[in-house]
């Protein structure tokens, strides 16, 4: 391995160089990359500066607003272009790091109708693994994935290619710190879908399969209409027909879920679903809503879908999706199984299967889950549709802006706080190490589901009327108190040589300096990322 750190037609990579990584980064692949910057860097760190203008406002009242801005796209007739198809029926998907080569062969193996192979909230962003990602990924289409496990020399391979493929590249939002063109920083987004498209577009389209996106993280219309214009764009190069490539759009942020209309209108041509992104939404919601002194969230383990914020996202979600002829995914299952505790094991699956069945029931024409073992339970309550999906379905919901928006019931507990602290180290010292999804307490965390936990300690400490359950305000003293006892609890229970080799200290550093901070961060990223750099 060397230094790739030259120019090459104005496109700098200062990264790993290998021989494999160098079928991937070919000149033809580069300038393709390069073209997609020169055509759309400049746009979207324009819409990203609005992005950061309006979240700074936090301004509840604008963001109402927003829903009101595309009345003519909600209220005029028209449908996406019809859906493929290969992908009418995808009642479970799978979804994990696409770097994973075995998780990816045995995703592709399992049960379900789709695998999201993630280059977002489930992997950190380092060189290696995006590139192993996208080499995973080529290797999957053309039919030469496998694995070889180096203590037991069993061989993985795929056993057929009936599984669909979505790539989810990073949101716009992510820089791409080894990659500069014509001296600005890349943006992650464009190098992932580039680079994948480039190589498996016209792959999979000969295969009878269809090219497939998950577009995370837009912030409504304007996002769309850009992402539409990069597939365009993409489309052209490649030399293959527009609408060829199709995306399912995560609903994720506060003002997405009140521009749905928008959202499928501009990409009208790419769009075959949209997706309830219900961890991101919640996270949104509580940064967007942060200044509103009558919010006060509850603990995050009462987050769930039975609140009417979150019935409300997915019942609109498959309204609206339904009308304009597009699918409505839902959420992922966060709950993993229990293999050391029968009884637990037991609930963790019964709270899976009544998700999955309040989802089937708002109208969603599939769902996700984290881990393999659940596929089973979604597939059995998805099982029950007649057909491969519920487009055909009347749904009449009657939602308003206030559904969307209504206050959370619950309260703030000892265990709650203790829960988010806990949850948020780990994660952070995993995410430093280069590991993106782990499971802590029966539930797999990824970046998203952390960001909430870090988001809702920063509201609390910077809530004037913030407290425990028992009448304890929730203040520096107490944070600081809690954080070094589950230091110590974390410690013994990882080990104390797993503990000095780890980066738990400087994940608590990083959660001290973004909780107690004046203002929220957009996003812990950012801050990790540097971090990360630091780290070998």
């Amino acid at each position: 391995m060397n230094d790739m750190g030259h120019d090459i037609g104005g496109l700098l990579l200062t990264a790993p160089r290998t021989a494999e990584f160098d079928t991937l980064l070919t000149p033809e692949a580069l300038a393709l990359v390069a073209g997609l910057h020169r055509a759309f860097a400049a746009r979207i760190r324009t819409l990203q500066a609005a992005r950061q203008q309006r979240l700074a406002a936090a301004e509840p009242a604008a963001w109402r607003a927003s829903v009101d801005d595309l009345a003519d796209r909600r209220d005029s007739d028209w449908t996406v272009d019809a859906v493929p198809e290969d992908l009418q029926d995808r009642r479970v998907e799978l979804t994990g790091p696409a770097s994973d080569r075995k998780l990816v062969i045995n995703a592709l193996n399992a049960p379900v109708q789709g695998f999201m192979a993630d280059f977002e909230d489930s992997l950190v962003p380092t060189w290696a693994a995006l590139m192993q990602g996208q080499i995973n990924l080529r290797d999957a289409v053309a039919g030469t994935l496998a694995h070889t496990d180096p203590d037991t020399g069993k061989v993985y391979t795929v056993d057929s290619p009936s599984v669909a493929l979505h790539l989810r590249p990073r949101g716009l939002q992510q820089a791409e710190t080894h990659l500069r063109v014509d001296d600005a920083p890349g943006i992650g987004a464009l190098l992932d879908a580039g680079l994948y498209l480039f190589h498996n577009a016209r792959p999979l389209m000969a295969q009878g399969r269809t090219p497939s996106l998950y577009l995370p993280k837009l912030d409504g219309a304007e996002d769309a209409e850009l992402w539409n214009d990069v597939l365009n764009w993409l489309q052209d190069e490649l030399g293959i027909p527009r609408g060829a490539v199709k995306v399912t759009v995560l609903i994720e942020t506060l003002t997405a879920a009140l521009q749905m209309d928008g959202i499928l209108h501009a990409l009208r041509n790419h769009a075959v679903a949209l997706a309830c992104g219900r961890w991101g939404y919640i996270a949104s919601a509580m940064k967007t809503l942060r200044a509103d002194p009558d919010r006060l969230w509850p603990g995050r383990q009462q987050l769930e879908m039975h609140q009417t914020f979150l019935d409300s996202l997915s019942k609109q979600l498959c309204q609206t999706a339904h009308a304009r002829g597009a699918l409505a995914m839902g959420g992922m299952a966060k709950r993993v199984p229990v293999h050391n505790d029968p009884a637990a094991n037991d609930k963790a699956l019964a709270a899976v299967r009544g998700d999955k069945q309040r989802e089937l029931d708002n109208g969603h024409d599939g769902t996700w889950v984290a881990h393999p073992a659940l596929a089973p339970v979604a597939a059995e309550v998805f099982g029950a549709l007649e057909a491969p999906n519920q487009l055909g379905r009347a749904l009449d919901w009657a939602i308003t802006t206030d559904d969307l928006l209504a206050q959370p019931a619950g309260e703030i507990t000892e265990v709650d706080l203790r829960n988010n602290i806990g949850v948020f180290v780990q994660y952070l010292e995993a995410w430093l190490g280069g590991q993106g999804t782990v499971a802590l307490y029966n539930r797999m965390e990824d970046a998203t589901t952390a960001e909430i936990c870090r988001v809702q300690l920063w509201h609390w400490l910077h809530h004037p009327d913030a407290a425990l359950a028992d009448g304890r305000a929730i203040d520096t003293e107490l944070f600081e108190s809690v954080l070094a006892e589950e230091l110590e609890i974390i410690e013994a229970e990882v080990g104390e040589a797993r503990y000095a080799g780890g980066r738990f200290v400087m994940a608590a550093e990083l959660m001290r300096g973004l909780c107690l901070a004046p203002d929220c961060a957009d996003s812990f990223l950012a801050a990790a990322r540097e971090r990360l750099l630091e780290t070998p």
